[in-house]
Formats: structure tokens, C-alpha cells, sequence
């Protein structure tokens, strides 16, 4: 758990009474999971001597974690109208695929650290959630993992995305796109940029390939928007170097075990080129006084900037694929006109 690598010894993983037993367990391993890369932030502000941007950074993580949770808390204590058609009891949720000893909020809770970090411990069937509560974990690992993310890769994602703020923010107010004493330039936006579309290339273009080919769809146990969510979930995940699953897919196949390893690659090792080289790139610039036409990198206005430039770069890059896939799930689940 402080690895952020989320392998369990039992098949259900936390989910077992001899891997993780009680309440007290459960937050243990949750606080593991988020304890190093959260701690990053305030080391990174110490390293750039601007703590306030630290905590800056430290405080879009918790307001981008914090909305998932109650997001997917809200969505999962609703429950499933279908299965209350059928008579069954939703009085206390959707407690389908989660243990009865921790309930809605803990196996909530649990699944959106758990994909907000590079982790792949669950303590409940992601598979099972509402669409829309198992919509909070796939966009979580789209978005990156850059909320506190792994032990490292999340803050270097979220410095991506504070480069491309501070880019946008510089050219919306006329000043010079400047951080911490350098100046950024296209160069570095491209490398951000590039950074970008290797998770896009990873994960839509191996999910649409998956989808138009027979070995795809001869994986799927569902049919329509949640077998879509499950291929969508599979590559974001490796991609995403997560490895949590919505498990109605069967992936070990050939074909499924080729393509997700490549995405894995992708994921994992193209992603970092772009970062050393951006790195590189601001190493070797002059660094330049501060003055009060510098773009100040912290505080609300640049907490909400930046929590904008996540979402609109970040999310709206896959909301095409959300609404083919939960979106669209839920309005089967509730019966809803508005579909068509």
C-alpha cells in the first residue's frame, strides 16, 4: 500500500477478513496508499522554495478528491432502482460486489483512493457500483492519477498540468508564461501536450481497436454501455498502471493480455520521456527574478485555474467515451426518456 501497488495475496484482495479485517485496517491502508505522494507536495514546495505553492497543489488534489468521493458515495447510497424493482432491498444502497463490514461510504471511500493513486487494492467489485459510482474510478485514473497519484508519478502528472495553467492563465492576461522563475515556451507546452495524448493514444486507441475487432468483444460477459465501460476500464487501468478491473471482462486472453501489456508500456515508460524532458528544459533555462508581473502559482485563483485546465483537458478529452459507456448506463438504469 505505501507502494502504491495494490497487489493482494487473496483473489478478493482487501476485501478478505485475513487481508484486511476490520475499520481499523481498512483506514490504515487507505492513509498508506495516499500517505508518500501527498507528503511530495509539501517536499516539492520545500525544493522550489515556495511553499505556498505546495500547498496550492496539495490543496487541488484534496477538492478533485473530495468531489469524487461524495460523487460516488451519493451515487452508490442511492442504490439501483432495477434491483429494487425486482424486490430487492435498497434501503441501505447498492451493496452488490461490497463487504457488508464496510459498507457504502468505506467501499466508496476506498475505491476512489485507490484509483486516484496508481493502486490497484479494492475493497469492493468496481464491476458492481451504479454507473455513475463506478464513472468516479474510471475518471479517476483518466485524469491521470494526478490526484496525489502514485509515490511520484502523480505529482510530476499534476506539474504537467500546472505548466499548462500557468501557459494558458499567461496568455489569457497578457503576461509571460512564467514558472517559478522560468519561462515556458512552446517548446515545454508541446512536451505537456505530449504527455497528454500518450494516455489518450493508450487508452481510447486500444478501446476503439478492441471494440471494431472479434477478440475484443469475445472478452465481454455484458453487453452495450457497461461491456463498452469494461473494455474502457481495462486500458485505462493499464495505461494508467492502476490494476483494479471491472472484472466482467475476461482479459486473459492472447489478444487482451498483448494489448494491454503494450498500453502498460505506453503507460509507463513513454509517459516519462515527455517529463525528463521538460525537466531537462527547465533545468537549463536562466532563472529569472521575480516581479510583479509574475504569475503568482498559488492560492484560490490559481487553485481554481488550475482544477479548470484538469477538467477541461483532462476530463473533456474522454467525455465522448464516459457518455458511451456510464453515462449512458445510467439513463438505461433509470428509465430515463431523455436518452433518446
Amino acid at each position: 500500500m505505501l507502494g502504491t501497488n495494490g497487489g493482494g495475496f487473496m483473489n478478493a484482495n482487501a476485501a478478505h477478513p485475513y487481508e484486511n479485517p476490520t475499520p481499523l485496517s481498512n483506514f490504515v491502508q487507505m492513509l498508506s496508499i495516499f500517505l508518500i505522494p501527498s507528503g511530495l507536495t509539501y517536499y516539492f514546495g520545500r525544493m522550489v522554495k515556495n511553499q505556498r505553492h505546495g500547498w496550492t497543489v496539495w490543496g487541488v488534489m484534496m477538492a478533485l478528491f473530495l468531489a469524487g468521493l461524495l460523487a460516488c458515495w451519493a451515487a452508490e447510497a442511492h442504490g439501483n432502482p432495477r434491483l429494487a424493482a425486482l424486490g430487492v432491498s435498497t434501503t441501505d444502497g447498492n451493496m452488490e460486489g461490497k463487504e457488508v463490514r464496510f459498507g457504502i461510504f468505506n467501499s466508496a471511500l476506498f475505491a476512489t483512493v485507490t484509483t486516484d493513486a496508481s493502486c490497484g487494492a479494492v475493497n469492493a467489485m468496481h464491476d458492481s457500483f451504479t454507473p455513475l459510482g463506478g464513472l468516479v474510478p474510471l475518471l479517476n485514473i483518466l485524469l491521470g492519477e494526478v490526484v496525489f497519484g502514485g509515490v511520484g508519478a502523480g505529482l510530476y502528472g499534476m506539474l504537467i498540468f500546472v505548466i499548462l495553467t500557468v501557459f494558458i492563465a499567461g496568455l489569457m492576461v497578457g503576461r509571460t508564461p512564467e514558472y517559478l522563475g522560468k519561462k515556458i515556451d512552446i517548446y515545454d507546452v508541446k512536451l505537456c501536450v505530449f504527455f497528454v495524448m500518450v494516455a489518450v493514444f493508450g487508452i481510447l486507441g486500444f478501446t476503439s481497436w478492441a471494440c471494431m475487432s472479434q477478440w475484443g468483444v469475445a472478452g465481454l460477459n455484458n453487453g452495450g454501455p457497461h461491456g463498452f465501460s469494461e473494455m474502457l476500464y481495462a486500458f485505462s487501468s493499464g495505461t494508467g498502471n492502476n490494476g483494479s478491473a471491472f472484472a466482467g471482462l475476461s482479459a486473459n486472453t492472447p489478444w487482451y493480455n498483448t494489448t494491454l501489456a503494450v498500453a502498460m508500456l505506453f503507460g509507463r515508460f513513454f509517459m516519462i520521456i515527455p517529463v525528463l524532458a521538460l525537466g531537462g528544459s527547465l533545468a537549463a533555462k536562466r532563472l529569472l527574478p521575480q516581479t510583479s508581473g509574475s504569475f503568482p502559482v498559488s492560492g484560490v485563483t490559481f487553485g481554481v485555474l488550475l482544477i479548470a485546465t484538469i477538467l477541461i483537458v483532462g476530463a473533456l478529452t474522454f467525455f465522448p467515451a464516459l457518455a458511451l459507456g456510464p453515462i449512458v448506463e445510467h439513463f438505461i438504469m433509470t428509465g430515463s426518456s431523455t436518452l433518446f
